[in-house]
């Protein structure tokens, strides 16, 4: 799969990095633009990465439209998947304040560097992210296979079973097949979320709370949930969930039958009760 291979630095200190997410700093100021790539970068430069093949339980999350705010997934798993990333990357002794800030962090920045070929529609560049230097001339294309992501933070997390595997079509097979192997790998060894994964077990909502506090889900699936009960008053009846989940039309494909359709279509909703009917390793989603 062809990349671009971008040098530079993390930085974290005032900003709230989680399990899947963190600003970018790249060594060449015209990186962004000679990869072009359609990023969202800051007055210094910096852009917001969105690790490729991953998603981490939220711990800051806040429906686009409705009443609720800030809300999380269960805290130990979504902030053991920050601290891991960041510990791979090489920070310690992080400390956060409100909202999941880092007010302090040792040392202030470290480098890195990243693959990527694409930015998603929020200007968030899509990467597999790596510690340190790597040989090579800096914002140079580069062909990246199974091998060569074994060693990213991407890959890392999911072989400690920290996140939840989330593919999207523009990722090849070939990266997948590989991520899918740590995945396995993880699951079958308890890793982080899976004991208590109820993606496809199924997880009864009577309130708010069985969301933030309790159920280990896919965080996709998650975030349909919260922004649905976000516009429902404070209610809880799932009885307008099918509908309100076909307007959102998240597309997408089944890997094992190569089936297109939509994300409402692989879900199984029974009174109070919602479960995904294929795991999420075996779901692509659609960019939007």
């Amino acid at each position: 799969m062809p990349m671009t291979v971008i040098k530079g630095e993390y930085r974290v200190v005032g900003a709230a990095p989680d399990g899947d997410s963190i600003r970018f700093y790249p060594d060449a100021p015209d990186a962004w633009e000679r990869s072009g790539l359609r990023v969202r970068p800051n007055a210094a430069g910096g852009a917001q990465l969105r690790l490729e093949g991953i998603d981490a339980l939220e711990t800051h999350y806040t429906p686009t439209v409705g009443d609720l705010r800030n809300l999380h997934q269960p805290h130990d798993l979504g902030r053991a998947a920050a601290a891991e990333l960041l510990c791979l990357l090489g920070f310690d002794d992080v400390r956060r304040g409100a909202n999941e800030i880092v007010s302090a962090a040792t040392p202030a920045t470290r480098p890195g560097h990243i693959l990527t070929r694409f930015a998603d529609k929020y200007g968030r560049a899509v990467a597999f992210a790596f510690a340190g230097t790597t040989d090579g001339p800096d914002v140079a294309p580069v062909f990246v296979d199974a091998v060569a992501i074994a060693g990213s933070t991407n890959h890392q997390l999911l072989a400690a079973g920290l996140v939840y595997p989330t593919y999207y079509s523009k990722l090849f097979v070939d990266l997948r097949a590989a991520l899918n192997q740590a995945v396995a790998e993880a699951r079958a060894a308890d890793r982080g979320v899976w004991p208590d994964d109820l993606t496809t077990k199924g997880v009864t909502v009577d309130g708010l709370a069985v969301l933030t506090d309790t159920a280990v889900l896919l965080p996709k699936l998650f975030r349909r949930l919260a922004d649905y009960l976000s516009i429902n008053s404070g209610g809880v009846s799932l009885a307008g969930l099918p509908a309100y989940l076909a307007t959102r039309d998240d597309r997408v494909i089944v890997a094992s039958t190569g089936q297109v359709t939509g994300f409402d279509n692989v879900l199984e909703i029974d009174g109070q009760t919602v479960r995904a009917t294929r795991p999420p390793e075996d779901l692509v989603f659609i960019e939007g």
